[in-house]
């Protein structure tokens, strides 16, 4: 006799997270406002290289709107605004840096 596979229950906080951090820079970004020093949008820009200027500031908002970022905004000309980390992306950072560990092990080099 066959036996049959249960269903495994969805689990909603992995699709929350997912839908959180999904997008396809803003795990990239974390990381590099955690531990690169980068807090400004040109720094940010450059750093990730292939983003395009919306698609940039498209995930910022997305990441400041979910709590992981603040922005603060001088009010000067020419505009300058930096990104931190908010305690609740800080705490994220004990993930990213596993995740980091686990893909240094596990992942072949990058050529990029």
């Amino acid at each position: 006799m066959r036996k049959t596979r249960q269903a495994v229950e969805r689990c909603r906080t992995i699709s929350t997270l997912q839908k959180l951090l999904g997008g396809k820079w803003k795990i990239e970004i974390l990381y590099y406002i955690a531990v690169s020093d980068i807090h400004r949008f040109g720094q940010l820009r450059r750093q990730l290289g292939e983003i395009t200027e919306s698609s940039l500031t498209k995930q910022l908002r997305e990441l400041e709107a979910d709590g992981f970022l603040l922005r603060r905004d001088f009010h000067e000309v020419p505009p300058r605004v930096e990104y931190t980390l908010t305690d609740l992306g800080q705490s994220f950072i004990t993930v990213l840096n596993v995740m980091k560990e686990w893909g240094d092990r596990n992942l072949p080099p990058s050529d990029g």
